[in-house]
């Protein structure tokens, strides 16, 4: 199937790019890819949107009725200890961390509702169809995807079903798979996208939903914290989004260039939730929903080169959250749109399959590289002088280029996250209390209630480069981190009596948040799309 434009993902930016080439040019034929089962089925965050982006894109989105329908009302900052909680003054913060103007969402029914108004212009979405394979032409410029491969037994072998998926071709392919896509990576491989950059950094976030009691709710309230249980080294933090209906939206970030392989993230969440600050909102209430997913936190220094032959990265296929806010969404809708209006005059003047430079202008001379900026030395001076310093001198530089437009030089991070592990030797064990199954869940409880699915009898989407690493090198060396990293229990060491241990993965478990692929410190596990709409089902997340 031929399109003028193919979009690899039907999140925030490959939505926003879809609608603004078709407000621009109407004519211009346009297809989006979505992996999920229905749009917003894999979309995970927060999430606290700023509408930047979405009042350039649909100035008159609140009589179009989008689902923004709790604006922010307080906000809250808190540095936590075992059993207590020191608030931050407000006026203390830089003024880019405050959300005033910014609404509380599901972001998975937001990217529903931008599939609706895309639809309505004429572009075609398909959900289930994941994209697993990228197609060159003569000249190595990309010309589109492979998508829908249905069928493929574990052994490899065809099955009855089997599907061997659709060539969708483009003069443009716009690669928005979110973090860490396996296009995304491979393209950025391939053309050496990356190169002169510092290297991608990432923290895994943990999400659940609940239904809290009315007394205990506020709707409009956003608490941030940092500190327990972490501590002073380890870099990440909460939020706790107040939604409407009673709904509580609760979430840890561990940022995932630690050094200690005993730490357990998904634990780590769970004890959070005891704490005395957090637990009396929680208490009588009910889980409804749980999530995992990876975030792209390198920021300016880490952004690729953003085109290539034949097409483009935008949103979190690039990397544009702003670490501090917790924010990417309306950076990664204003680089779509970019990237869209690129594209409308590249077609205009009858080019096609070349490289689409002046979107890369088009960011470097946006608000989207100017939000960036200002925040680009907190995530390298955090994890270079830990939390107290850390923190301190980013808001020290934030404030400087706030008020002066110059900071603190920039900041390099250094190594890559899988390189960041200490012998477990040479680590301190981590004690983790039991989950009590009231306010804190085993990981297998939990992953039920992100209605994750995939085929006992598929190919397994997560491959081993070297099957006997896990248990030759990981183990003895690491403890075997992939156990703990993963919030999704998809790794175990299996030890059975008289016999050697063995490595397992559940890929049933899967909730694609890409952690393995990039914390695995030997880089053997490989995360590939599995066959399509497979994965989690997120229900209003």
């Amino acid at each position: 199937m031929e399109y003028d434009v193919v979009i690899v993902g039907a999140g925030p930016a490959g939505l926003s790019a879809a609608i603004r080439i078709k407000q621009l040019s109407p004519e211009t034929t346009v297809c989006v890819l979505e992996k999920g089962s229905e749009v917003g089925a894999h979309i995970l965050s927060g999430a606290v949107i700023d509408p930047i982006a979405l009042n350039e894109l649909i100035p008159d989105w609140k009589e179009k009725g989008a689902p923004l329908n709790t604006p922010v009302k307080e906000d809250r900052f808190y540095v936590l200890g075992h059993a207590g909680a020191l608030r931050m003054p407000n006026a203390a913060m830089p003024p880019l961390m405050s959300n005033h103007g910014a609404y509380a969402v599901s972001l998975g029914n937001v990217c529903r509702w931008l599939a609706h108004q895309a639809e309505g212009l004429g572009v075609e979405i398909y959900p289930g169809f994941a994209a697993s394979e990228v197609l060159y032409r003569e000249d190595g410029s990309v010309r589109g995807v492979v998508a829908g491969v249905m069928g493929i037994a574990k052994d490899g072998s065809h099955k009855a079903d089997y599907q061997p998926g659709m060539e969708l071709t483009g003069k443009y392919v716009l690669i928005a798979e979110g973090v860490r896509g396996s296009l995304a990576k491979e393209i950025i491989a391939k053309f050496n996208l990356s190169e002169g950059r510092e290297p991608s950094k990432f923290g895994i976030g943990m999400k659940e939903l609940w239904e809290v009691k009315p007394e205990n709710h506020r709707q409009g309230q956003v608490t941030h914290t940092m500190g327990w249980p972490l501590g002073w080294k380890t870099g990440g933090g909460s939020f706790m989004y107040h939604l409407e209906d009673n709904l509580v939206s609760i979430g840890f970030v561990v940022h995932l260039n630690y050094d200690n392989p005993h730490l357990y993230p998904y634990m780590e969440f769970q004890r959070f939730k005891h704490h005395p600050l957090i637990a009396p909102v929680l208490e009588g209430g009910r889980r409804i929903a749980y999530g995992a997913r990876a975030i792209t936190e390198g920021g300016l220094q880490s952004v690729p080169k953003l085109y290539f032959p034949g097409g483009a990265l935008i949103g979190c296929s690039a990397g544009f959250v702003n670490v501090p806010r917790i924010k990417g969404t309306h950076n990664a809708m204003k680089t779509g749109m970019m990237a869209a209006e690129a594209i409308v005059t590249a077609l205009a003047n009858g080019r096609e399959a070349d490289e689409l430079t002046e979107y890369e202008e088009a960011w470097r001379n946006s608000w989207v590289y100017q939000d960036l900026d200002r925040v680009k030395n907190v995530k390298p001076m955090w994890s270079k002088l830990g939390l107290v310093g850390g923190v301190m001198l980013g808001a020290v530089d934030m404030w400087m280029r706030t008020l002066f437009g110059f900071g603190l030089g920039t900041w390099k991070h250094g190594k890559p996250d899988y390189a960041t592990l200490k012998p477990a030797s040479a680590a301190k064990p981590i004690d983790y209390p039991k989950p009590d199954g009231v306010l804190s869940f085993d990981r297998l409880t939990n992953v039920a209630f992100s209605a994750t699915n995939h085929e006992e009898d598929q190919l397994v989407h997560l491959r081993l480069r070297d099957p006997s690493i896990p248990i030759s090198v990981n183990l003895p060396k690491y403890d075997e981190p992939a156990q703990r990293y993963c919030p999704a229990g998809v790794y175990e060491v299996v030890r059975e009596e008289g016999k050697e241990p063995r490595f397992q993965i559940n890929h049933q478990n899967c909730v694609h948040c890409k952690t393995c692929d990039i914390k695995d410190p030997a880089q053997n596990i490989n995360w590939q799309v599995p066959q399509g709409g497979e994965g989690p089902n997120y229900p209003n997340m």
